[in-house]
């Protein structure tokens, strides 16, 4: 599918935080192998922190070559943020399935959520539940939620109401209001 990298304002709302919230854990990471591309990621940080966009592109665009998925991420986001340009309009979303590929959290999320809203690729609930569900194992509350929904109304899943308490529960654990009163609800009526 061309246009992938469809910079609507809701892809935009929807990816701004994520972008911010890896590069912080990004700068939180012990060195995992201190190795030449987390060292190059690093620098994307700090550039783009200082409001370096190009230079943090090139970095971490480099980085991202080299197989560091964080910084396949926060390339991708760049990208889909209009923050860098690509020469055609699939880099983002090839960027961002990398790093969901290879088990970032942020990035599947951000992944499902494309295939969940249909923004810039068809819209297929099956692939969105099946990238929620990766990220919703290693603990990304916002996967977590998306799944026990798509699993209470049965959109995109077989409607279960045990795998929605499943999901649910986890997040209303880590303080979600939203998913507490549903848990609750659930305990109320008898449900999953």
């Amino acid at each position: 599918c061309s246009n992938r990298a469809h910079r609507s304002p809701t892809v935009t709302a929807m990816l701004r935080p994520r972008l911010l919230l890896v590069l912080a854990i990004a700068l939180t990471l012990p060195a995992m192998a201190a190795d030449g591309s987390t060292r190059t990621a690093q620098a994307g940080v700090a550039a783009y922190e200082a409001g370096r966009y190009d230079e943090a592109a090139r970095l971490f665009e480099r980085a991202a070559r080299a197989g560091n998925r964080l910084a396949q991420f926060n390339y991708a986001m760049m990208l889909y943020r209009g923050e860098s340009h690509a020469p055609d309009a699939d880099t983002a979303w090839r960027w961002l399935r990398r790093a969901a590929g290879a088990g970032l959290a942020p990035a599947q999320y951000a992944f499902a959520w494309l295939y969940d809203h249909g923004e810039g690729v068809p819209r297929s609930l099956p692939t969105a539940a099946l990238w929620y569900r990766k990220a919703a194992t290693q603990g990304h509350l916002p996967a977590q939620l998306a799944l026990a929904s798509m699993y209470f109304t049965g959109q995109g899943v077989a409607q279960d109401y045990a795998q929605a308490a499943q999901w649910y529960r986890p997040a209303a654990e880590a303080g979600d209001i939203g998913a507490q009163y549903i848990v609750a609800s659930m305990y109320e009526h008898g449900y999953g």
